[in-house]
């Protein structure tokens, strides 16, 4: 597929995805251009606290998991999962909702696939929102720049780079993308 593409969208996919892991998936995200830094460290405690949880639920089985617990542990967390599925309902009736977006994802940006072209020229800043889980509607919000764009088979194509962010929020980050990879991977072997 990179072959259809600009030399600059080539380049811009390989120095973001390129000898790092990287996901896909379709997740509510969007791009503001425009002056702005991001919340670095609440990005950061979101993907950590996102960890936590995930890491007790034993996301690769979580019913058999549940299996394992105690009656009561069980109930509370059923009764948890119903609070922050009714939470998040009320958050995206109160917030402006991202879309679904396709989009490949590393610890150094992100290519998203746009339904319309959204008219930013390389080197534009501003910031990435994301949410990267599907059951808390809460989202990232990273300084990035557009590396590239390129319009392929009527999608358009956009390549964002992450600007400066603080180790424990690129570790972070990282650790977020390899569970991903794992579920993907545990997902296709089904």
């Amino acid at each position: 597929m990179t072959g259809s593409w600009p030399a600059a969208a080539g380049a811009a996919d390989a120095a973001l995805f390129d000898e790092t892991l990287v996901c896909e998936a379709v997740l509510p995200a969007a791009f503001a251009p425009g002056p702005g830094h991001g919340q670095p460290l609440q990005a950061e405690a979101l993907l950590r606290g996102l960890a936590q949880v995930e890491d007790l639920r034993g996301e690769d089985g979580g019913e058999e998991k549940r299996g394992e617990l105690p009656a009561l542990a069980q109930r509370m967390d059923a009764k948890l999962d119903l609070v922050l599925a009714l939470l998040g309902r009320l958050v995206r009736q109160s917030a402006p909702v991202l879309p679904a977006l396709p989009l490949r994802w590393s610890a150094r940006g992100l290519r998203l696939t746009l339904p319309a072209d959204p008219g930013l020229a390389a080197g534009t800043g501003g910031v990435v929102r994301l949410q990267p889980s599907e059951w808390l509607p809460d989202a990232l919000e990273l300084p990035a720049t557009v590396s590239a764009s390129a319009a392929v088979d009527g999608q358009f194509l956009l390549w964002l780079r992450f600007g400066l962010l603080p180790a424990a929020l690129e570790d972070a980050l990282e650790r977020h993308l390899f569970r991903m990879h794992r579920r993907e991977v545990a997902a296709r072997r089904r």
